[in-house]
């Protein structure tokens, strides 16, 4: 049975997203999306041959590490240009504890690489309408260089309203439509997160996607999808992707069906909760696939 290789990533390293206004961050992602040197990263870091039983930690803490240094210093060098400093606006609705749990590791990442912040707090009662009033305000803000509207809201809210009144250029999370539909077309935009962050661990371990097969198990509009996207891609697009064949199973997947698409897999990424999924006789701990990413 293949081995797996697992990671775990801390899916702020995107801060980048909020580093300069207008287009130039979608110029430091056309940068990043080129593959690195293989042996920039040692071998330390790489994945398992194929003649080898062993499986191989990546160890996304580290990797998390080497961006926030890296985006440190293309903060430092924006403002050494005499640039203002850039800042990020959080608006958190409520008092669901893993918002403020996310919402407080993003703004100490924002800290950790010198980007300014604040967080708007608002009650879970707040309207519809005085959101939108606040993510119109920061749009206009020539202060503030990024806007993320933690998720999810109360159901009173529509949240792809809310999402698609940030500005594009302003839209950290990369949940706008103009940006997700940039996505879909292969050309640079702002990415969300955790696919970001996936992406960019298999370009510095050197895991190889070009003609692999892919297996995302997951289909949310926020994860799944925008890696699956990143992966089936033209890698001589404008925004280049990963030549793979991707095939994305989700909650409603036949059990027996998953474990073949996981078992004939060359590479297996999961973005979704654990109790929803099934590998037959074996677990997620023992999955079929030559090389396993969690997410």
């Amino acid at each position: 049975m293949a081995a797996a290789t697992a990671f775990s990533f801390f899916s702020s390293s995107s801060s980048s997203s909020v580093l300069r206004p207008g287009l130039a961050p979608l110029r430091r992602w056309r940068a990043l999306s080129q593959p690195a040197p293989r042996a920039a990263y040692g071998t330390s870091s790489s994945p398992r041959s194929a003649a080898s039983d062993e499986a191989t930690i990546i160890s996304g803490t580290k990797l998390a590490k080497q961006v926030l240094k890296e985006v440190q210093r293309d903060v430092e060098s924006w403002i050494s240009f005499g640039n203002k400093r850039p800042h990020l606006s959080v608006i958190l609705v409520g008092d669901n504890p893993a918002s403020h749990i996310y919402v407080r590791n993003k703004i100490k990442a924002a800290a950790a690489v010198g980007i300014s912040s604040e967080v708007i707090l608002r009650p879970k009662d707040v309207s519809q309408e005085e959101l939108l009033d606040m993510t119109v305000k920061l749009n206009k803000d020539s202060t503030v260089s990024g806007v993320l509207v933690q998720l999810p809201l109360p159901d009173h809210i529509d949240e792809r309203t809310v999402c698609n009144a940030i500005a594009p250029e302003k839209d950290v999370d990369g949940f706008h439509v103009m940006n997700i539909g940039r996505l879909c077309l292969d050309q640079p935009s702002i990415i969300p997160a955790t696919a970001a962050a996936v992406w960019e661990i298999i370009k510095r371990t050197g895991i190889q996607t070009f003609g692999k097969n892919v297996v995302v198990a997951g289909r949310s509009k926020n994860v799944g999808m925008p890696i699956s996207m990143l992966l089936h891609t033209d890698g001589e697009h404008e925004r280049p992707g990963g030549d793979a064949t991707v095939t994305i199973t989700h909650r409603y997947t036949p059990k027996e069906q998953l474990k073949i698409h996981t078992q004939l897999a060359d590479i297996v990424i999961v973005a979704a909760e654990r109790k929803l999924l099934w590998w037959g006789e074996g677990s997620l701990d023992s999955p079929f696939g030559d090389t396993l990413l969690l997410g």
